[in-house]
């Protein structure tokens, strides 16, 4: 049995298409781009708007991170 044919806590990712981690995996995101992709990927189906607001928080932090290491771009 993989780890994709269980669930820890409801369905809401076994329902999608593709699993987050399956996306984040494949695509080598670090810990916050795929804190983001959760967050976005199941706020209808379990968090609601607390799931949205978790994905900007973390957003936030991974733009101060970015402007801390490459210097703030100027627009």
């Amino acid at each position: 049995m993989s780890a994709n044919d269980m669930q820890c806590g409801g369905d809401h990712y076994r329902m999608k298409k593709i699993q987050p981690w399956d996306y984040i995996a494949a695509n080598e995101l670090g810990f916050f781009e795929g804190a983001i992709i959760k967050y976005v990927t199941r706020w209808r189906d379990k968090g609601g708007l607390l799931d949205l607001l978790k994905a900007r928080h973390t957003l936030d932090k991974l733009i101060e991170l970015a402007e801390e290491q490459h210097g703030q771009e100027s627009g």
